[in-house]
C-alpha cells in the first residue's frame, strides 16, 4: 500500500510538472496568436491576456492524452534510472502490478476532466467567443439550438439583431434558414425593425432573404401601414459561414451535464443529434482513453536504462499515442456521419487501445 501511494504521488507530481510546462507554453503561444488576430482592433494587452486565459482550459483539455503519456514516460524513466523498478520486481511485484497506482490516478484525473474540466471549458469557450465578437464587431454574436428552433444573435456598428428560424439546411453552397424572423435593435435603444422571411441564406457578410416582409418599429409610425414586401432582400451580418457551421456541428460549448437535455430538445425539434450524441459518449469514455495513454507510455519505458534506446522508446510511445488519438477522432467522425453506431464510435477506440497496450505490456514483462 505504501509503495502504491509512493508511485501515485510520483505520477501525480510528474503530471503537475508537465502540465505547468505546457500551460506556460500555451499561454505564450496563444498571446502571440491573439495579438495577430486582433491587431486591427483597438484593445489593450489586458483584454488580450484575458482572452488567452479563457482559451487555456480548452487547450489543456485537448492535450490531456499527451500529458498522460509524457507523465508516464517521466515517471518510469526516472524509476528505471534509480533502479527502483528493479527493487520493486525483486520484492515479488510484477511490472503490471506497479502500474496499479498510476492507472488509478489517471482514472481519477479522467473523471475530474469529465465532471469538472468539461463544464469549465464550455463556459470559458462561450465567454471567449462573446468577448471576441464584442471586440471585433462592437457586440456579441451567439447561436443556440433548442426545441423552439434555431436562435442567432449578431452584433455590429448598426446595433444588435436576433434571428429565429424554424429549421436550417446545410448544403455545399452554404447554410439556408427557413421560416425566419429577424428583430433588429438600434444601438443603445429598443427594436426598430421586424422582418419575416421564407428563407435566409448566409452569404459573404450578408443574409440573402427571399419573400421578406419588413415592419418599421419606430415611434409615430404605423408598423402595418409602413410595412414593405420584398421578393429578395439583403441585410448585413457579422456572422461567418465557418462560425455558424462550427456552432451547429460541434457541441463543445455545451456542458456534459446539459447535453442529454439538449439532445432531447433537438430531437423534439426535428434536428439531427448524432454529433451531440457522439460527443457525449466520447466524453464519458474519456477516462478509459486516458488510462490507455498511461499504458502506452508504460509499455515502452518499463525497462532498465542499461538496455539503451530510451530516446527511441519515448518517441515510439508518443507516436503510438498520437496514432491512437487519430484513430479515436476518425471513429468519432464516422459516428457523426452515421457510418458506424454512436456507441461503437465513442467506446471502441479507448477499449481497443487498452487491450492493445496490455498486450504490449504482457509481451514485454512475460515474453
Amino acid at each position: 500500500m505504501i509503495l502504491d501511494l509512493y508511485f501515485a504521488r510520483r505520477f501525480f507530481m510528474s503530471f503537475l510538472l508537465i502540465g505547468a510546462v505546457f500551460l506556460t507554453l500555451i499561454l505564450l503561444i496563444d498571446i502571440i496568436e491573439q495579438l495577430r488576430r486582433f491587431e486591427e482592433t483597438d484593445i489593450g494587452f489586458a483584454q488580450l491576456f484575458g482572452l488567452t486565459l479563457l482559451s487555456a482550459p480548452g487547450a489543456i483539455d485537448e492535450i490531456l492524452p499527451l500529458l498522460m503519456i509524457l507523465s508516464t514516460v517521466v515517471l518510469f524513466v526516472a524509476l528505471a534510472r534509480s533502479s527502483e523498478l528493479v527493487v520493486t520486481r525483486a520484492t515479488g511485484r510484477s511490472g503490471i502490478r506497479a502500474l496499479a497506482a498510476p492507472l488509478t490516478v489517471a482514472l481519477l484525473i479522467g473523471i475530474l476532466a469529465v465532471s469538472t474540466l468539461n463544464p469549465i471549458v464550455a463556459a470559458t469557450s462561450n465567454r471567449y467567443q462573446t468577448l471576441a465578437d464584442t471586440y471585433r464587431n462592437g457586440g456579441p454574436s451567439a447561436l443556440s439550438l433548442s426545441g423552439e428552433g434555431l436562435w442567432l444573435r449578431q452584433g455590429g456598428a448598426r446595433g444588435q439583431s436576433v434571428i429565429h428560424a424554424e429549421g436550417y439546411v446545410q448544403e455545399s453552397g452554404g447554410i439556408t434558414l427557413r421560416d425566419v424572423t429577424i428583430l433588429s435593435y438600434a444601438p443603445g435603444a429598443g427594436p426598430n425593425r421586424r422582418i419575416l422571411a421564407e428563407t435566409a441564406r448566409l452569404g459573404d457578410a450578408e443574409w440573402m432573404l427571399t419573400n421578406a416582409k419588413v415592419w418599421p418599429l419606430m415611434e409615430g409610425v404605423n408598423p402595418e401601414r409602413g410595412a414593405r414586401e420584398h421578393a429578395e432582400l439583403t441585410i448585413p451580418t457579422t456572422l461567418t459561414q465557418e462560425r455558424v457551421e462550427d456552432s451547429l456541428g460541434r457541441p463543445t460549448g455545451i456542458s456534459v451535464y446539459d447535453l442529454p437535455a439538449t439532445i432531447r430538445e433537438l430531437e423534439q425539434a426535428g434536428f439531427s443529434t448524432r454529433r451531440h450524441e457522439v460527443w457525449y459518449q466520447a466524453e464519458l469514455a474519456r477516462p478509459l482513453f486516458l488510462v490507455a495513454m498511461v499504458l502506452v507510455g508504460a509499455a515502452f519505458t518499463m525497462r532498465h536504462t542499461r538496455f539503451g534506446g530510451t530516446g527511441i522508446a519515448v518517441l515510439a510511445a508518443v507516436l503510438l499515442g498520437f496514432g491512437l488519438y487519430f484513430i479515436r477522432d476518425f471513429a468519432q467522425i464516422l459516428g457523426e456521419n452515421g457510418q458506424i453506431p454512436v456507441a461503437l464510435a465513442a467506446w471502441a477506440p479507448p477499449v481497443a487501445s487498452i487491450f492493445l497496450t496490455l498486450g504490449l505490456l504482457l509481451h514485454a514483462e512475460d515474453g
